[in-house]
């Protein structure tokens, strides 16, 4: 199975959870805009809520997206303030045509004196729990 993992983030935080995502699925995490090799049977894509919305970044990168290339994408996300960055991006990829698993992983991440230390050690556990369930359940 191909796993690959994809992300955006500014302050860092959405790139702990791709670290952690990437180790458990056996690969490396890339920053966005680095393009989907080969065939990915799986696809994490991360990124976080930026005043209200996703990043023109992730949003090109989406319209960027081969559907061909790509059997499923799996959303994780961080934020300080906004609701998770799922719901855009789900409507951005299924308009693309891309399969988007229904599960998502989402948690607070710091910002200035906002949630200090997160995503904290539970967080990026919780993260590798997820990313295993998810490849186990679509091998």
């Amino acid at each position: 199975m191909n796993v690959q993992v994809r992300y955006y983030s500014r302050s860092g935080n959405t790139k702990k959870l791709a670290d952690v995502i990437a180790e458990t699925a056996g690969c490396k995490a890339e920053q966005i805009p680095a393009p989907v090799s080969g065939k990915a049977d799986i696809l994490f894509l991360g990124a976080s809520v930026y005043w209200g919305g996703i990043s023109s970044e992730v949003k090109e990168y989406i319209q960027s997206l081969d559907k061909d290339k790509i059997g499923k994408v799996v959303v994780f996300s961080t934020s300080a303030l906004a609701e998770r960055a799922f719901p855009q991006i789900q409507k951005k990829l299924q308009s693309r045509g891309i399969l988007v698993e229904s599960r998502n992983f989402y948690c607070r991440g710091e910002f200035t004196a906002l949630h200090r230390g997160r995503p904290n050690r539970e967080d990026l556990d919780d993260a590798g729990k997820f990313a295993a369930e998810i490849i186990a359940e679509l091998q």
